[in-house]
């Protein structure tokens, strides 16, 4: 049977792009349950990540490869999913970023309770307590992916995963990477309980990250970058660590303090 034709909406005033639009906001998100994927490289990991979009946007005259790019657009609408063709000006009002590609997804919320964890013997996890920044949270999630970090735990979260700046600061690494979002006493009871240990990132130590051991279950914990972890969670910790600094600045941006400490533990997990 030949698929039914697209939709196509060339009024950047349509219904159904006011609607993407009010997806910026956390609530209508919750209400809607669904996320924003915009982008053809981050659509394209969703995807491989098995992610079945609700519908698909898409602008053929912002491809930067169309012949080979609707191609993607051919095997969605094949899946059964709602494809959408819409014209160059709408899309540029509806999309979040500069300089979009033509790729705009609605997706199932992603899933983010401690309880959907399913994790190996021995997990490494990055713990992220009190984020605000969703650019940041998403650059941690590249660095996780990258490294083979088994979960992050977002804990008492100021920005949600499904914000479309931690997706696109994750270039769509949030599909790939198992995330969680609790409150800080729910991930320590839980880390308790999966016999994981917390490593606390803080300048105010003398233990390098270096000097630590990463071995074994062990959740690495990095607080925001102007007041760092709190008290709770430094005093939870087993061991607290710092990387080394020699110049006028106390700290790293969160990311990059994050990344570093996951590297070792990786480095040393490798022998």
């Amino acid at each position: 049977m030949p698929s039914r034709p697209d939709l196509e909406i060339t009024s950047p005033a349509n219904p159904r792009l006011k609607q993407v639009v009010g997806l910026r906001r956390r609530r209508a998100r919750d209400d809607a349950g669904v996320t924003v994927v915009e982008g053809f490289e981050e659509l394209g990991l969703a995807l491989d990540a098995g992610v079945r979009p609700r519908t698909l946007f898409y602008a053929p005259e912002l491809m930067l490869d169309a012949d080979t790019q609707l191609g993607v657009v051919d095997d969605v609408r094949a899946s059964g999913v709602e494809t959408i063709r819409v014209s160059r000006s709408a899309f540029e009002k509806v999309a979040y970023r500069e300089g979009p590609d033509g790729f705009l997804a609605l997706v199932p919320a992603v899933r983010a309770g401690l309880a959907d964890l399913e994790l190996p013997a021995a997990p490494l996890l990055l713990v992220c307590e009190g984020l605000e920044k969703p650019g940041n949270l998403g650059a941690m999630l590249r660095t996780a992916d990258a490294a083979g970090v088994d979960a992050v735990i977002a804990v008492d979260p100021v920005t949600d995963w499904g914000n479309p700046n931690v997706v696109r600061g994750s270039k769509g690494t949030v599909f790939s990477v198992a995330v969680a979002s609790a409150t800080l006493d729910e991930t320590l009871e839980w880390l308790g309980a999966n016999g994981i240990r917390l490593i606390a990132t803080t300048p105010d130590t003398e233990t390098l990250h270096t000097e630590a051991d990463l071995t074994g279950g062990v959740a690495i914990a990095v607080g925001t970058e102007k007041f760092g972890l709190t008290d709770e969670a430094l005093r939870a910790a087993e061991v607290r660590v710092r990387i080394p600094m020699s110049g006028q600045v106390n700290s790293l941006n969160a990311s990059v303090a994050a990344a570093i400490v996951v590297y070792e533990a990786v480095r040393q997990r490798a022998g």
